[in-house]
């Protein structure tokens, strides 16, 4: 079966996926409304009690989405440091998707339906590039739990198919030079930053990858013989630029509203609803009324979150020395494990975010049904508990088994991410196929290193 028809099988199959997430966060809504739109009977408790919870539909209120209000243009944070007035806490690109997805709805069960049309197209969009990209791995996409259980609790799907069409656009499109698709990928994951921020995380594999030259290190700029740096930069240059520009206008129209969505995750406090290590390590300290732990956790998780970046990076550069090619999608995933590990906050849906790196990096199966196990555990453990939580029954972390699911989903997720990072940066990334150099371009650099033009071209071991 060819590449295409395999894609176009996994996207079929991946549309039955969303259709099944959707139905599930459907059972939410309804089956009566208030005066504002909000799903009656006892939506605080089904919710939780009946996991199907979605940001989507709680955000229909408290945000003025309700009451579709322009985003960003006005508002900012109220004094609990919570967005008002049309701001929301998410940049632009995503903003506009609520905004749109609110523009024809009248009910949080209209919104969450009309956000899902919106946002099915980017699933099946990822399917197909993964398929693509990948064959039958993307059916680690295309039927996986997390698309059925996050695909539309936020709006994370248009971030995730920005991010794979900027490595598709890298690996596919063989007949471009190096320097076309790397700008390509740049301003995609730019628009990606738009939507959500993580994609901006792979900007500095993106520009490695250029630097050393591509694909066997054969596909550079030949007037360098040796490091692209100006191709580097460009790529740098084309990501910032892009970024800025999708962010200007709203900047310009309404700085107040517009820098309140970066304020609200900057200033925002561990608790139970972050779900990350940092708030289950180190309980109770960990309570969000504790102000010195609360502002050395702001400062240490973006530290040793960078910290996360600059080791993957220095290990794919030792990767490089030895094969020649530096690991662009190996170094990605594993700058992608030390976030999810390391950062404040970790959302269930996050789990998209790693979900094509396990298609597209060939680590073992194990390491994902693992994970899958691990996140089901915590994603429908975590809801269960917050329900017998408002019920005033189950608060403690032995109390039921929705609590202990949580705690073997946190403690399994975080030692899963941590030997996933090494795991990522010695396995294979796919290839879909080798790459045709432009006409006139052969190897320009020696396969493992090497020197300037002119010196004796060996091996650094």
């Amino acid at each position: 079966m060819t590449a295409r028809r395999i894609a176009a099988v996994l996207v079929l199959l991946c549309g039955v996926t969303l259709a099944l997430g959707f139905a599930n966060k459907d059972r939410c809504t309804g089956p009566f409304f208030s005066e504002s739109g909000r799903s009656e009977p006892d939506y605080g408790q089904r919710n939780f009690a009946d996991f199907c919870y979605s940001d989507i539909q709680f955000l229909w209120q408290g945000r003025d989405v309700d009451k579709h209000v322009f985003p960003y243009v006005g508002g900012g944070l109220n004094e609990r440091g919570d967005p008002v007035g049309g701001t929301v806490e998410y940049p632009v690109l995503t903003g506009m998707l609520i905004w749109a997805g609110a523009a024809f709805a009248n009910t949080d069960a209209g919104f969450l339906a009309l956000s899902a049309l919106l946002l099915a197209p980017f699933g099946l969009l990822t399917g197909w590039l993964l398929g693509r990209l990948a064959g039958w791995r993307a059916l680690l996409w295309a039927i996986g739990p997390p698309l059925v259980l996050y695909a539309f609790h936020n709006w994370d799907l248009a971030a995730v198919a920005a991010s794979v069409a900027a490595f598709a656009v890298l690996l596919l499109k063989d007949d471009w030079s190096l320097r076309r698709r790397a700008t390509a990928a740049a301003v995609l994951l730019g628009l990606g930053f738009a939507l959500k921020l993580y994609p901006a995380l792979f900007v500095a594999p993106l520009a490695l990858y250029v630097l050393t030259g591509g694909r066997a290190g054969k596909e550079g700029d030949p007037a360098s013989p040796w490091l692209d740096v100006r191709g580097a930069l460009r790529v740098v240059a084309v990501a910032l630029g892009t970024a800025v520009a999708v962010n200007l206008p709203f900047a310009l129209a309404g700085f107040r509203g517009w820098w309140a969505s970066f304020e609200f995750q900057a200033d925002r406090k561990i608790d139970v609803t972050t779900n990350s290590l940092w708030y289950w390590a180190f309980r109770p300290e960990s309570d969000p009324d504790k102000a010195g732990f609360q502002s050395l956790v702001g400062v240490l998780s973006p530290v040793l979150v960078l910290a996360s970046f600059a080791l993957a990076c220095v290990l794919g550069w030792r990767r490089y020395r030895r094969e020649g090619e530096f690991p662009f999608l190996p170094v990605c995933a594993a700058m992608l494990c030390g976030f999810l590990l390391l950062h404040k906050v970790h959302s269930p849906q996050y789990t998209l975010w790693l979900l094509p790196m396990f298609v597209l990096v060939r680590v073992r199966l194990p390491w994902v049904f693992a994970y899958f196990a691990a996140d089901l555990a915590l994603g429908i453990g975590l809801f269960r508990w917050f329900g017998a939580l408002q019920t005033g029954h189950g608060s403690g972390i032995y109390d039921g088994f929705a609590a202990q699911a949580v705690m073997i989903g946190v403690w399994g997720r975080a030692a899963l991410l941590a030997g996933l990072f090494f795991a990522f940066l010695a396995a294979e990334p796919v290839r879909p196929r080798e790459p045709r150099l432009p006409r006139g371009r052969g190897p320009v650099r020696p396969a493992a290193g090497g020197f300037a033009a002119g010196s004796a071209r060996e091996s650094i071991p």
